[in-house]
């Protein structure tokens, strides 16, 4: 159970959802731990994924590379005279991806953020080949953000398996809502494999 999870924009809900999964496979039975290689700002994040895999990772393990400002990765790295390299991040996940059943990976803001020159999120989730759930936040502009995103998913040669849709407090849950949840499997093909609602802390999973 292994698993790319990326979003449509930054606030899409991607550690939400990452820990939300991690918790519930948990306790499901597998030995889920969750990564976010790349980080900008405060550590909330990184923080999240560590509690929800019951702190069995370091911080370091969880994300290898962090950056103080909260900025797009490729501006936050030059602001601290660094270049963003995979070598800082892919041997912490092929060690994880080696001896875990199970590992999430959340990428860092949308698919295609820079994280150096030539080099974006969608080229780290190629270099490690893992299937893609993508995180669509349940408002108006989703299913352009949503198409877009999947036919950047589709040309970097990787799967989107399932769409996680996040109904999120701020947004009204209106005929815009209604009309995303009816409308993203049809034209995309992609099953919506769970929709959270606001506050949800557990899902009910069908695993083998």
């Amino acid at each position: 159970m292994n698993f790319f999870i990326t979003g449509t924009d930054t606030d899409a809900g991607k550690t939400f959802v990452t820990a939300l999964l991690t918790r519930s496979l948990r306790r499901a039975g597998f030995d889920t731990v969750a990564m976010k290689p790349v980080s900008c700002g405060e550590p909330e994040d990184t923080l999240a994924l560590q509690i929800a895999a019951d702190s069995e990772l370091t911080l370091a393990e969880v994300t290898p590379v962090s950056y103080a400002a909260p900025l797009a990765p490729i501006e936050a790295a030059r602001l601290e005279g660094r270049v963003f390299d995979p070598v800082e991040v892919l041997p912490t996940f092929e060690h994880l991806h080696r001896t875990r059943r199970s590992l999430l990976v959340e990428g860092v803001g949308g698919w295609l953020v820079p994280l150096a020159e030539n080099y974006s999120g969608a080229n780290l989730a190629k270099s490690m080949e893992l299937p893609v759930l993508l995180v669509v936040r349940n408002r108006l502009g989703a299913l352009n953000h949503a198409l877009l995103t999947l036919e950047s998913i589709t040309a970097h040669g990787l799967t989107c398996t399932g769409i996680v849709l996040n109904n999120h407090p701020d947004d009204v849950h209106d005929l815009v809502a209604d009309g995303n949840r009816r409308l993203l499997p049809t034209l995309t093909n992609i099953p919506i494999l769970f929709e959270i609602m606001p506050g949800q802390t557990e899902l009910e999973l069908a695993v083998a």
